[in-house]
């Protein structure tokens, strides 16, 4: 959990608590255990390189939703917006134009937001 509180921040996890139901329990704690508990806590990659590998391997499946998470988590995991256009490239040629096409207007929109938020510079 606080891996997962780390990269997400604690508003999001927060609330994903706070709508977790008895039928959604056992998924989230999965998640919780599997992704964030092995995979984010290993310690060959920081939390940068696993950002920017999740948000390329999001795009190129068409995972958008899960996909602004993790773009709006790059202000935790210091994965630069750079970062983000270089992986969006590689979909390009790797995965396809279409699915980083769709990357990029969602990483646009969810830039432009956290760069005109509240707590934007």
């Amino acid at each position: 959990m606080a891996t997962r509180r780390t990269v997400l921040g604690n508003a999001h996890v927060d609330r994903a608590e706070a709508n977790r139901t008895a039928f959604d329990a056992p998924f989230q704690e999965l998640i919780t255990e599997a992704a964030w508990g092995h995979l984010w806590s290993r310690p060959d990659w920081p939390h940068r390189e696993r950002s920017i590998v999740t948000i390329a391997i999001l795009a190129a499946l068409g995972h958008d939703e899960e996909l602004a998470m993790h773009i709006r988590a790059t202000a935790n995991t210091g994965a630069s917006e750079a970062d983000i256009r270089e992986a969006l490239l590689h979909v390009a040629i790797y995965a396809g134009v279409p699915a980083a096409n769709s990357a990029i207007r969602i990483a646009k929109e969810v830039f432009d937001g956290m760069n005109s938020g509240p707590d934007a510079p």
